[in-house]
């Protein structure tokens, strides 16, 4: 038993709760498959979660005051620095075109039946870890591997909208089989998803990215018709044909792409997800049939900052992964990676240099057998070097725009900044040395 469980346990000797306080959900479902549970805990009671926060809280045991939501019958506390949910056992109803639920308390039997899965209704009493199976058909269809709903899949989801998306991640995380008519249920209700907030589409969104099926969840919930819901922009990659170089569409090469970069990145996982996201709005075939997508990586970033800013991604990431969609070409552009343009792409990219390499580098592996792959050895030791010789922080003009107008004349205005730019650009290709201000009074001096 985890000692936060344990410490409960011991608070709770001897009060009403003993003998009717259970761990219940993801925590007991992992210990069963052998899956090492992240570090929260969700207990049920038929009492009163609020004092049984309450109890822990002036006991010491709970290192935060008791956050409470009377009206959902849930109390959070925090033990031995492990989030803890509380929840009094309850039967929830709901209204069509709502995700607040009306709640009333219930026994474990109703409790388990209003969860989403039955692999998450099992139990275990917090005395005597004993595990119990409220509806009878738990332990059986964890043991068959089978992902089942409650009640009907129909109502599950009706209720809860956001259970679709979580039938996909606990599918490919756990390597589960849907049950029969589950995803044919998701088919049929998934247009209730759209009440669902941005934020909580969102963070499953991230869940997924974070698994190595990542991918295999994506080609889910775009045949399921639920990535229709809530980006429908990813769409017109499946089927859109890239040409001799590859020997998938968009949509797959992206899904491979995604794949070859790994996970434990977030920015990174995206980036690879939504790279050519702008080839489908610029694709044609020139003149001796060769499919072409110009100006596709500044499309798709555009499009990449749309669509995470609809699921209100944080701006630092949106940035960040729009950057990355729209410079992923930039190493192919050019026969020779020049120092200047090394230089140049430690300016642009900053911190995300590392990132991009290995984007260019998933991508380049994500071509037809046969094709040339980009070497990005040299490419990487070229870098290295002009970091070495010229850090990030000196490649800017050695002027201000202050200093600028001091030695001109001139008035605040776009022709300091064009001169400022000039330095900046002179430093980069290596025509004036980082820091040079003596130099650089002299150009500003001689320029007409």
């Amino acid at each position: 038993m985890h000692p936060a469980l344990a410490a409960i346990r011991e608070i709770t000797f001897g009060t009403p709760f003993q003998g009717d306080l259970y761990v219940v959900g993801g925590a007991v479902r992992d210990e069963l498959l052998g899956i090492i549970h992240g570090a929260d805990f969700d207990l049920v009671t038929r009492s009163d979660s609020a004092e049984l926060a309450r109890l822990l809280f002036d006991r010491g045991v709970s290192e935060i005051a008791p956050v409470t939501y009377e009206r959902f019958g849930t109390a959070m506390v925090r033990v031995q620095g492990v989030d803890i949910e509380i929840v009094t056992a309850r039967r929830e109803s709901y209204d069509e075109n709502s995700r607040k639920p009306h709640v009333e308390p219930a026994t474990y039997e109703e409790d388990a039946s209003r969860r989403d899965f039955t692999v998450n209704t099992l139990m275990r009493s917090i005395d005597d870890w004993e595990l119990r199976d409220p509806l009878g058909i738990g332990i059986a269809d964890l043991q068959a591997k089978v992902l089942r709903t409650p009640l009907a899949p129909e109502a599950t989801f009706h209720d809860d909208p956001l259970r679709m998306l979580r039938a996909v991640r606990f599918r490919w995380k756990l390597g589960f089989q849907p049950a029969p008519g589950l995803y044919e249920a998701i088919r049929q209700t998934r247009d209730r998803l759209r009440i669902i907030s941005a934020e909580r589409i969102r963070d499953e969104l991230i869940k997924m990215l974070a698994l190595p099926t990542g991918p295999d969840c994506l080609d889910d919930l775009r045949e399921l018709g639920l990535l229709e819901i809530f980006a429908p922009e990813l769409l017109p990659m499946v089927g859109c044909e890239q040409g001799s170089f590859h020997h998938l569409d968009v949509w797959n090469h992206s899904l491979l792409v995604l794949r070859n970069a790994g996970t434990g990145d977030l920015v990174l996982s995206l980036a690879a997800l939504l790279h050519d996201v702008g080839k489908p709005p610029t694709r044609f075939i020139d003149e001796e049939g060769n499919t072409r997508f110009f100006g596709h990586e500044a499309v798709g970033a555009k499009m990449t900052e749309e669509l995470l800013r609809r699921l209100k991604f944080p701006q630092r990431e949106v940035d960040a992964i729009s950057l990355l969609v729209k410079n992923h070409m930039r190493l192919g552009s050019s026969p020779e990676f020049t120092p200047a343009a090394a230089r140049r792409l430690i300016r642009d990219l900053d911190g995300d240099l590392e990132r991009l390499l290995q984007l260019v580098e998933a991508d380049a592996n994500g071509l037809k057998a046969g094709v040339r792959v980009m070497d990005l050895g040299p490419i990487r030791k070229r870098i290295a070097e002009v970091q070495q010789a010229t850090p990030r922080s000196t490649l800017d003009s050695p002027l201000s725009g202050q200093e600028i107008m001091e030695i001109t004349g001139l008035t605040p205005g776009p022709e300091v900044g064009r001169l400022k730019q000039a330095l900046t650009e002179m430093v980069i290709e290596g025509d004036l040395a980082p820091g040079d201000k003596a130099s650089a009074t002299a150009w500003l001096r001689d320029s007409p």
